[in-house]
């Protein structure tokens, strides 16, 4: 019997998943997963369902565009599930789906860790470029 699905044949062969691998399809979900706007859009949709404009409110500085972008790439990925009330006006709500929601442990880790140690990375920077300043003051003696 042939295998139907990509993961059936993937099984079969023996083959894995290697993001190291240019061709490798998580690539993309890795590109994906690591936008800043999914990182928050995720963890704002943590408290459950959302609308658009609960959302737009809840992330200082996001576009329309790029929250429309970003919702819909979710919804394409099976990460947030988009609902809508037919009423007047149409009211369209914005949760995680049990994918989304595996995620976000992940997310708000990520979200702590930067504001935890955003002062320890601002002071790295900081240092780094007070050096960098110094080197290019320095003659070249090439």
């Amino acid at each position: 019997m042939t295998p139907h699905t990509a993961s059936q044949r993937r099984e079969q062969a023996g083959m894995a998943y290697d993001a190291y691998l240019a061709t490798c399809p998580t690539r993309q979900l890795l590109d994906r997963i690591s936008d800043k706007w999914v990182s928050l859009l995720l963890n704002a949709l943590a408290d459950g369902p959302q609308r658009y404009s609960g959302l737009s409110r809840k992330i200082a500085g996001v576009s329309q565009k790029m929250l429309t972008q970003t919702l819909r790439a979710l919804e394409r990925d099976g990460l947030v599930c988009r609902s809508v009330t037919p009423s007047v006006p149409v009211r369209v709500d914005y949760a995680l789906t049990p994918l989304g929601g595996s995620l976000l442990p992940v997310m708000r880790a990520i979200k702590d860790w930067a504001e935890m140690h955003i002062e320890q990375v601002a002071a790295a920077r900081d240092a780094y470029d007070s050096r960098s300043l110094g080197q290019a003051s320095l003659p070249d003696n090439g």
